[in-house]
């Protein structure tokens, strides 16, 4: 013979852990649709090594075909640790809408350091900062090649950990 016991409890600690569940449900699915509806379309990033980057190695970047035409975003996304030497940093960014083969070249400046040697990005070790680079028009199917090189006066500089696009409608 089985016995089966079932006990109905109405304490307050029960019926505030359904509570915190409901919350936690609610949360989970607001935070579910947010990232649904991230405006990102493309987001990139390339490691440059740790003995420096040179002058003249340019990272390239490839954004495929758009499947919507509109207005877009794109960002530059760059990350330094603390043996970069300098405030800023220049970066000179080529790109090429395809199929139109239209070429636009930016020169970016970039602010990373304040005047008394603290960082204006958030981050311990690393630090990330975001620039607006620009605004396109780009129709359904096209697609981009970027091309990104610094433009400071060392040949080799040291302490950037990586560079980054994002394309955003």
């Amino acid at each position: 013979m089985v016995t089966i016991i079932r006990s109905k409890t109405n304490s307050p600690k029960m019926h505030k852990s359904k509570y915190t569940l409901l919350y936690y449900i609610t949360i989970s699915m607001v935070l579910t649709l947010t990232a649904c509806q991230s405006r990102t379309v493309h987001s990139q990033y390339k490691h440059v090594p740790t003995t420096g980057w040179e002058k003249n190695d340019a990272l390239s970047f490839s954004v495929s075909p758009l499947k919507t035409a509109g207005t877009y975003q794109e960002e530059i996304g760059v990350r330094i640790n603390h043996t970069y030497p300098f405030m800023g940093l220049t970066l000179i960014i080529d790109q090429t809408i395809i199929p139109s083969y239209e070429t636009i070249s930016d020169t970016l400046e970039c602010s990373l350091i304040d005047d008394d040697g603290n960082s204006k990005g958030p981050g311990i070790g690393h630090y990330q900062f975001d620039f607006l680079l620009t605004t396109l028009e780009l129709q359904e199917g096209d697609s981009l090649h970027i091309s990104i090189r610094h433009d400071m006066k060392r040949e080799i500089l040291p302490g950037i950990a990586d560079i980054g696009i994002t394309l955003k409608k």
